[in-house]
């Protein structure tokens, strides 16, 4: 029989078709979303055709090099007022917007151009493209190569030859060679020299800490002028092999034709990757593309964040969940027990469990300023007073760092471990307990041994919880400790290895700086996608592992449940 649509109403079946088409949507836009933030993200990184045009406007013609990065139709009005002529009759035209680079001869990397005026537009093969460390990308013909200031290969002309060959071969091989100087550099520089700073300074640090305590023995001030002498007789030998390696570094230069036909110089040392895009085949294009990604993952920031790598956020990031999580778990776990298991149910227990529903909703910025005000400014100070008055007035504890942000995060995040605790203790059955306290286990015991691991699945779903919410705070961690650019990473092998009280750098905030901080928007904007896809990928990884330990353990103890 036909059901009447009272009757299909009745049945439910349209709020199940609802409910189904809602969470279809919910899907479509997740996945719709990941993928644009992919596309313009991860496009980003393969090598585009180098692009070489005569642009004319109003009878003027001028070269143009540059990479071809958005097209989009704009309406003649708006042109009109620019003072560009246009033709009768046209309601809109196309205009392309060109990567030209060069920013230190141009003054820009990016220019609009109006595809109409371009003519005669090629892409040689010898136009090739470098990566540099400063100014961004450059373009255009290479010319010659110098060592010392003195040329010992040249090129002129639009050909291909084997002296060209010749050329850019020696080219690619002096590169090499100043990256692999300019890794010995970093190692003395950040390695071996930053660890004797650092052990200098926490000999000044113990000299002092002496003299306060007005300590008299000389052979403890001998000692450490020794070791002071020491460290400073390998500072100055690592000085000279600093200075000779710099002036290696330093040593070959070359000449380029840019795109107003002006012959410039620049360093090779400035290079970090040189490139003919033009030429290349779709197996070198995949291979660029992947040795792309990977510097973006597992190298430093350069061009104020526009450029290089992002690995210290990454770094940052990850260390500061797994600091928040060690925390967060044992208060959580100890106050749902207390609320669950000890504490009188009364009105002021109801209050509590108000009170932990109400903060989960307190906007994290608030959480920010208290974290600034009483951890790091309170608490920070007294800790300064009480344990390193030596370094003072210089703060160590009372000043933003990666402990106050764990903390601040953790007391963010303590009310979703605590209700998901809580909810697991509840769906405990209370036969098990009686079982437990009957066979002689005392009720500490039986909450060790017996209930705690069988609401564990619970406790670690508090936990994946606490997680995707903390690795995406941005607003409290910018109070308490996250910059723009730290110096070093604050696990390192310097005793004592992990440095609570250095600043770090996040994800997050990464992708604020760059897309609304960077002085280069266009260049900064693949990025901030890139940035974001990375920063959903590490949250999703911290999630499955937290949810295969959950998974573990819910197998372990179903047995007991059943």
């Amino acid at each position: 029989m036909r059901q009447s649509f009272s009757e299909w109403t009745k049945s439910g079946a349209p709020w199940v078709w609802l409910n189904a088409g809602a969470v279809a949507i919910c899907l479509i836009m997740v996945v719709g979303l990941l993928s644009l933030i992919a596309v313009r993200g991860l496009g980003h990184f393969w090598p585009a055709d180098i692009v070489q045009t005569t642009y004319v406007d109003n009878g003027h013609s001028t070269r143009l090099i540059g990479e071809r990065v958005q097209t989009q139709d704009v309406p003649v009005e708006q042109l009109s007022d620019s003072g560009i002529k246009v033709t009768e009759g046209v309601e809109t035209m196309q205009r392309t917007l060109m990567k030209v680079g060069n920013r230190d001869h141009g003054g820009t990397d990016f220019i609009w151009v109006l595809d109409a005026f371009m003519q005669d537009s090629s892409k040689p093969d010898m136009l090739f493209a470098a990566e540099r460390r400063e100014w961004g990308n450059f373009y255009g013909y290479l010319r010659s190569i110098k060592e010392d200031g003195k040329e010992v290969a040249a090129h002129q002309g639009y050909d291909r030859s084997a002296e060209y060959e010749a050329l850019w071969n020696q080219f690619q091989q002096r590169i090499e060679r100043a990256l692999n100087i300019h890794d010995q550099i970093k190692d003395i520089e950040k390695g071996q020299i930053g660890s004797i700073n650092y052990e200098l300074e926490r000999l000044r640090l113990k000299e002092r800490s002496l003299q306060l305590k007005e300590v008299t023995d000389s052979a403890r001030y001998q000692a450490i002028d020794d070791r002071r002498a020491e460290l400073n007789a390998e500072y100055e030998s690592l000085q000279g092999t600093l200075l000779d390696l710099y002036t290696a570094f330093n040593r070959d230069s070359i000449t380029a034709e840019i795109s107003s036909g002006k012959i410039v110089e620049f360093k090779v040392a400035s290079v970090v990757r040189a490139f003919l895009p033009n030429e290349m085949g779709i197996g070198g294009k995949i291979g660029h593309y992947f040795a792309k990604i990977w510097e973006f993952l597992s190298d430093d920031p350069r061009e104020a964040n526009t450029e290089g790598g992002i690995f210290p956020a990454i770094y940052g990031t990850v260390l500061m969940v797994i600091i928040m999580s060690v925390l967060v778990t044992p208060f959580g776990v100890v106050a749902a027990v207390y609320l669950r298991e000890y504490a009188k149910q009364g009105f002021i227990t109801r209050v509590i469990r108000i009170a932990v529903n109400n903060l989960a909703g307190v906007p994290s910025i608030v959480y920010g300023v208290f974290g600034l005000g009483f951890f790091v400014y309170f608490l920070g100070g007294h800790v300064d007073d009480l344990f390193f008055p030596e370094a003072k007035p210089a703060p160590t504890f009372g000043t933003p760092g990666l402990m106050w942000a764990s903390i601040t995060l953790a007391l963010l995040t303590v009310p979703v471990v605590i209700v998901a605790t809580e909810e697991g203790l509840t769906r405990i059955p209370r036969a098990i307990r009686e079982g437990s306290l009957a066979l002689g286990a005392t009720k500490f015991e039986t909450l060790i041994k017996i209930v705690i691991p069988m609401a564990s699945p619970a406790i670690m779903t508090g936990v994946i919880l606490a997680i995707a919410r903390a690795a995406g705070e941005v607003a409290p961690l910018m109070l308490v400790g996250v910059v723009k650019l730290a110096p070093s990473l604050p696990l390192d092998g310097n005793y004592p290895f992990l440095h609570l009280d250095q600043k770090f750098m996040h994800l997050g905030f990464h992708i604020y700086d760059v897309g609304f901080q960077s002085p280069n928007v266009e260049a900064a904007r693949p990025l901030v996608y890139a940035t974001a896809l990375l920063l959903v990928a590490v949250i999703a990884a911290l999630n499955l592992s937290a949810i295969q330990i959950r998974n573990h353990l819910r197998e372990k103890y179903k047995a007991l449940e059943m």
